[in-house]
């Protein structure tokens, strides 16, 4: 594997442990797996937890959780082992950065629109990810309006991400990374493979040397460290 820097990518709405295998195989950085009860792509903790099992230990598990307690968050994510949680819904500043002290990372999901992303460092030192108003309706959202936000770190985009329009999608927003689902799917919560690594290829296609905004490879476990020595750092001033 080259060790050249390259947009990290994110395939969300894992259900099968065979969907998983073959999303790492084809090069995936993380796999999302779904806790949230009102989705077409949920799965089980016990499902969750037998996915995890069979990955590589170098592909990053994100579990997904809108609006449930930060309690069961935190009791779900470190019974299964995932590496990071994703929230997706209303969660306040203080429940995320609650969150943050618990697990290994954090990912704060925003729709484009949400004033909230204004106070995004009230957040804590979590990754942001920019979705569409619709999380999971496969529409995208006017990427010209990035420009506008200037939220000045780096970003996870999503919402109607596709093969055929990534690329196009990386080379406006200039993202550090990005995240399909249902673009890449036969059926909601079946992947399909030959859509996965056209996208994963799309996506890397844009040289990473060209996008200015991005990081370089994501290194999680080091950041867990770095963001328990800030919140300690918070800790000690208060």
């Amino acid at each position: 594997m080259s060790d050249e820097p390259r947009i990290f990518v994110k395939i969300c709405g894992i259900t099968s442990v065979d969907d998983a295998l073959v999303a790492a195989g084809l090069g995936a950085d993380a796999l999302g797996l779904n806790f949230v009860g009102s989705s077409s792509r949920r799965i089980t903790v016990n499902r969750g937890r037998e996915i995890i099992r069979r990955l590589p230990p170098e592909v990053l598990t994100v579990g997904i959780f809108r609006n449930e307690s930060r309690e069961k968050v935190v009791e779900v994510a470190n019974t299964i082992g995932l590496r990071a949680v994703q929230l997706h819904g209303h969660e306040t500043a203080e429940d995320t950065r609650w969150v943050a002290e618990r697990v290994p990372a954090v990912i704060r999901a925003f729709s484009a629109q949400d004033p909230a992303l204004e106070r995004h460092e009230e957040f804590g030192p979590v990754r942001l990810l920019i979705d569409s108003p619709e999380p999971g309706s496969g529409h995208t959202f006017d990427w010209s309006r990035m420009d506008e936000l200037a939220i000045g770190r780096p970003i996870l985009l999503a919402g109607g991400l596709n093969p055929d329009n990534v690329a196009s999608a990386v080379e406006t927003v200039r993202p550090w990374g990005v995240d399909a689902a249902s673009g890449i799917e036969s059926s909601p919560g079946h992947k399909d493979p030959v859509l996965v690594r056209r996208f994963i290829a799309n996506a890397r296609a844009v040289p990473f040397s060209e996008q200015p905004q991005q990081a370089e490879p994501f290194d999680w476990d080091a950041e867990a460290g770095i963001r328990k020595d800030h919140l300690r750092e918070e800790e000690e001033t208060e």
